[in-house]
């Protein structure tokens, strides 16, 4: 017989395996955004995917389970980054975007990564995954005005990073 927190706890693990499914393209583009290395963001995608798993039933309000699964794929990417820290090298770029030529690519992309592990995930979440701030601070667990005030100064750091390279 199935108890009605049995019955909330598959409900729980079929909604994570749905949003998985729904989003892997996003979580293994911002684990690749952070490694620059397709095996190492399959991996990172793949263990964090094996983690929700295997705490979904411990997911107290299903509604933020989106929420719940970006927090454990940026946390599989600072466990990443805190095993590998001597070697983070800048692997080719594929060229998303005709329009900008590639040495623009490769300075922005150089910008980004100079950047902290949460200020980084703070402008990749809103300009590459288009989370909105309330998401960010929600996936970061930080409040709105905090978010607000990091982007702001990640975007200056980044124009001022940028603009001192064309010199």
């Amino acid at each position: 017989m199935i108890t009605a927190t049995g019955s909330t706890r598959e409900s729980n693990v079929e909604q994570v395996e749905t949003v998985l499914l729904d989003n892997y393209d996003r979580y293994y583009r911002l684990a690749y955004s952070y490694t620059h290395n397709e095996q190492d963001a399959g991996d990172i995608v793949q263990n964090g995917a094996y983690k929700a798993i295997r705490n979904a039933p411990a997911l107290k309000s299903p509604e933020y389970c989106t929420t719940w699964l970006y927090r454990i794929m940026l946390n599989e990417i600072f466990d990443f980054h805190r095993k590998r820290r001597d070697s983070a090298p800048l692997n080719e770029m594929p060229a998303e975007r005709p329009e900008f030529n590639r040495e623009d690519i490769l300075d922005l992309r150089a910008a980004i990564d100079a950047l902290p592990h949460e200020e980084k995930a703070i402008v990749l979440l809103r300009f590459f995954e288009d989370c909105t701030l309330s998401e960010i601070a929600e996936i970061l667990e930080l409040n709105l005005n905090t978010v607000k005030s990091r982007l702001y100064r990640c975007l200056e750091k980044l124009k001022l990073d940028l603009s001192s390279e064309e010199i």
